[in-house]
């Protein structure tokens, strides 16, 4: 059974790409947190700071994986 990720609002919060406020919600999953917006879907993804110190200047992190 998967686990649910809690949703987090963040107050004030205007989408960039549709421009409505107050639809972005917060996840955070594997150490990467992700804001996406319930209206059109849009989404930005961070990793956290240890993961972005282990990507070199190439790479980009699609997602962190634990064993």
């Amino acid at each position: 059974m998967k686990s649910r990720v809690k949703k987090r609002f963040i107050a004030g919060a205007i989408c960039p790409q549709c421009k409505a406020q107050d639809t972005m919600a917060l996840t955070k999953e594997d150490g990467v947190e992700k804001v996406t917006c319930v209206s059109c879907g849009e989404q930005m993804v961070q990793a956290e700071a240890q993961v972005e110190k282990e990507v070199r200047d190439s790479e980009q992190v699609i997602g962190v994986f634990k064993p």
